[in-house]
């Protein structure tokens, strides 16, 4: 059974090559960043990519494409953006997930990772939560945590914790997708 789901990100795309690994289908991927390395892993695979600057023609054209590919889910892979409420709310509730590199509702927004070290955290980890109006605010899904090392720097915790979200995120939209 396919099951269709679309990728919004900004970066580098290490979660989208996961969910690509899965054999998780992707119908289409879109950016807020044209140079955004994650487009050319799309393009690798085949998958066809968009790309728009400004936000709000990004969100309008993303509607109207998960209607062209009648996507199922929309799953946010290190998409840097805030989705506006008028976006979240015209789709269904839980049919947007995303994925944060703390436990929640620690740490949330951007430079998780730094905030963490600089609060001196024992533990942080890995949600998968859905996605509402808010920062990081929607109903967790799930968490994954590990122990935050002494030596510990922004860069290797956040490789320890990319391991973690590339095999966690997968599994997780495996099952929502199973669920639907």
């Amino acid at each position: 059974m396919k099951h269709n789901i679309a990728v919004l990100l900004s970066g580098n795309g290490s979660n989208l090559q996961a969910i690509i690994d899965k054999n998780i289908d992707v119908s289409f991927v879109v950016s807020n960043n044209p140079k955004a390395l994650g487009l050319k892993i799309a393009q690798n695979a085949n998958i066809p990519s968009y790309s728009w600057k400004n936000v709000l023609e990004l969100e309008e054209e993303v509607l109207k494409l998960i209607i062209e590919y009648d996507i199922k889910l929309l799953v946010l892979a290190g998409y840097m953006r805030l989705l506006s409420q008028n976006f979240v709310n015209s789709l269904p509730s839980k049919f947007i997930v995303n994925v944060h590199p703390s436990l929640l509702p620690n740490y949330k927004g951007m430079n998780a990772i730094k905030q963490a070290i600089d609060d001196c955290a024992e533990y942080t980890g890995v949600t998968i939560h859905y996605v509402d109006e808010g920062m990081d605010s929607g109903s967790i899904i799930k968490q994954d945590s590990i122990k935050i090392n002494k030596n510990d720097t922004v860069e290797t915790l956040k490789a320890r914790l990319q391991t973690m979200e590339h095999r966690l995120y997968s599994d997780i939209i495996k099952s929502i997708l199973i669920k639907n």
